[in-house]
């Protein structure tokens, strides 16, 4: 009886315990009514039998003709769905590949063969196409589908290595339109002579047209050659705009227009160079314009002559920069920036001045230079500093300035000068713009809204977001120059600069130009006039010049390494585990432009900060400052260097020969063409 009653036993439509319980009740409830009725009258309880026996008879083909179209319906689905699922495995147009733990290929959909001429089940996938093996291998790990490039067609590529199953979907078409799409965003671009005024200062009106047409003209012609519309906009600015696929064929021809003109307008003794900020990667034409005047300001801040390409939060790519900027003819700027610090310093309740960290004569010069004009003006002036790691020539100058006990009293350390500064402090750098290789970075965050920058140096990309006044003239050969030019405009009733001040600041023009050998103008000679007048001292100098032995001959060790990239280029390296001082690292570097046929020197060393330094030197032709901006630093044109952390000497000698050669490549390519 028990066997009678279990679910293989029972009617179909009842093996489904919903229906058997619907079923149950349905019984029991029939019988009770049927109890109930034969307990009144037999006569209505054999009527009440009938019936219930009637009704539950279609009741129950009911359900069982329910529950068998329900079947019906399902198993014609399921059929339907796995039907559906094999067409579309087999006719979609997504390709699948199926291999085994031996990478052999054990399946592929019809789609997929298309893209094979001969069978390839069985055959292990590098074998089948060593390229598409490579694209699966590099992407297995990708969680979302990769965009590929294979058999010259875009594939959308998805690999599950645990089923061991690859999908391809061809998306050409839509890779094409979005390439269309990216070629053709807009961009826009600033071009401005740099010395187009003082050029033109001594020409007639005919010789300053003819000039302004030849430039017009090429820049003309230069801008339809690669389908830009340009506009004049002033005598000496230009607008252009153009498509994105335009800006990467002048990107390839690295703004050759920059060297037309320069060296055109040098034959006809006008040299005119150019200076262009181009922008691109907005769809905001405010904004783009914005972008590009500020890549303007940033290729001018860098001294003119080259072309500054940037999108809103990208590194800018560099071009040009082959020529040392023009010294300036007026003294205008040097007495208004004069008047403007004037005006800032009476505004604040101290000074503070800071150079880069490990200071050199010019930066800590340019610090007593500044402390001297606040005193002048009858403001405290402090001079931040950092005595853990100092040069000797520097060592030297404070033991000097131990016998000027106000001097040495303003000089504090880092923290001190942190718990000094408040809200209406001003805090001036000098020698550098980058907030990261400050004295105090912590004292530049404090006061970052009350920053004023003075320096010689290219501007490059990270600067100051909010400085209240920008005095940086790459023409001046260093900043105590600059420094120096003010004095001439502060209260004669102040405390004039005294022996020491005038002595290191000299000092510091000294050193950056090579003994008043590199990148001297007129003015630098007048500045240091200046100074001799008011009491510098030559031989003191010569005292913070002076070479130790053992830096002599780590410098003739150094020189002794020397290997030549290109015939033209002079490389040395130290050790991966010795230490040299940075003033030797750069004077290597100085010491090998003196041989015949250098063009630029590198020096390689281990500082003793744990970073790996390079000093790079050129004799002007060759712009070390763009190959050191790749590697992280900055400079001039002809003196540049950097610092980078987390690499052997070694390492890093590799990385710029790669670098310089490549380089050397990219002139061949441009000279070829």
């Amino acid at each position: 009886m028990n066997r009678f009653f279990e679910r293989e036993n029972l009617p179909f439509f009842l093996r489904n315990a919903s229906i058997r319980w619907v079923t149950l009740f349905m019984f029991a409830v029939s019988a009770l009514g049927i109890i109930f009725t034969f307990m009144t009258s037999w006569v209505l309880g054999i009527i009440m039998l009938v019936l219930v026996i009637v009704g539950l008879y279609f009741v129950l083909n009911l359900l069982k003709r329910i529950v068998s179209d329900t079947n019906e319906y399902i198993s014609d689905l399921s059929y339907r769905i796995k039907r559906g699922e094999q067409e579309a495995l087999i006719q979609m147009p997504v390709g699948m590949i199926v291999f085994d733990e031996k990478q052999e290929i054990e399946w592929i959909n019809p789609y997929m063969v298309t893209y094979f001429e001969n069978e390839v089940v069985g055959k292990k996938l590098v074998d089948v196409d060593e390229q598409l093996a490579k694209l699966i291998e590099d992407n297995q790990d990708a969680t979302k589908p990769v965009t590929v490039e294979w058999m010259q067609h875009r594939f959308s590529l998805l690999v599950q290595p645990n089923f061991r199953v690859v999908y391809l979907m061809d998306v050409t078409h839509y890779a094409k339109i979005d390439e269309r799409y990216q070629n053709e965003k807009v961009i826009l671009g600033n071009i401005y002579l740099d010395n187009y005024a003082e050029i033109t200062q001594g020409m007639s009106d005919s010789e300053v047209s003819n000039l302004h047409n030849y430039v017009t003209s090429e820049i003309g012609d230069w801008a339809q050659k690669y389908g830009l519309f340009m506009k004049v906009i002033d005598d000496d600015d230009y607008l252009i705009l153009g498509h994105q696929i335009t800006l990467e064929n002048i990107e390839k021809n690295k703004f050759s227009i920059l060297d037309v003109i320069r060296e055109n307008t040098s034959k006809q003794n006008s040299p005119v160079t150019l200076s262009v900020g181009v922008a691109y990667g907005d769809s905001d034409l405010n904004k783009l314009a914005d972008l590009a005047q500020s890549n303007l300001d940033l290729a001018l801040g860098r001294g003119g002559d080259q072309v500054v390409v940037k999108a809103d939060g990208q590194q800018a790519r560099f071009y040009g920069g082959k020529t040392n900027p023009m010294e300036k003819r007026t003294r205008v700027r040097a007495r208004m920036i004069s008047q403007a610090l004037q005006e800032l310093m009476n505004e604040s309740d101290q000074i503070f001045v800071q150079g880069h960290r490990i200071p050199d004569m010019d930066s800590l010069g340019a610090c007593l230079g500044i402390r001297r004009i606040a005193k002048m003006n009858g403001q405290d002036c402090w001079i931040v500093l950092d005595q853990a790691h100092l040069h000797s020539d520097i060592n030297r100058l404070l033991t000097e300035i131990d016998g000027y006990q106000d001097i040495k009293d303003h000089i504090i350390t880092v923290e001190e000068a942190e718990e000094k500064a408040t809200t209406k402090s001003l805090l001036v750098m000098v020698d550098h713009s980058k907030p990261t290789i400050s004295m105090s970075e912590q004292l530049y965050n404090k006061l970052q809204n009350r920053v004023m920058i003075i320096d010689h140096h290219r501007r490059g990309e990270e600067f100051p977001e909010n400085p209240i006044l920008v005095y940086i003239e790459p023409y001046a050969s260093s900043t105590c120059e600059l420094i120096t030019e003010m004095f001439e405009y502060q209260p004669r009733e102040g405390e004039p600069i005294n022996k020491i001040e005038a002595t290191a600041m000299l000092t510091g023009i000294q050193v950056d130009t090579k003994s008043f050998t590199l990148r001297v103008g007129t003015r630098t000679f007048d500045a240091a006039s200046y100074l001799r007048s008011a009491g510098a001292d030559g031989i003191l100098i010569q005292k913070f010049m002076k070479e130790n032995v053992d830096s002599y001959l780590q410098r003739n060790h150094l020189i002794a390494t020397v290997t030549f990239i290109d015939d033209k280029m002079a490389l040395c390296a130290g050790e991966d585990d010795q230490v040299y001082d940075s003033v030797t690292t750069a004077q290597t570097a100085d010491s090998l432009l003196q041989m015949a046929g250098v063009d630029a020197s590198f020096v390689i060393t281990l500082r003793d900060d744990g970073t790996v330094g390079i000093s790079a030197r050129s004799i002007g032709d060759f712009n070390v400052q763009v190959i050191m901006e790749q590697l992280g630093g900055g400079g001039h044109l002809s003196n540049a260097a950097t610092q980078i952390k987390d690499k052997t000497v070694s390492e890093v000698k590799e990385q710029l020969i790669e670098l310089l050669e490549s380089d050397a490549n990219n002139e061949e390519k441009q000279d070829e063409e």
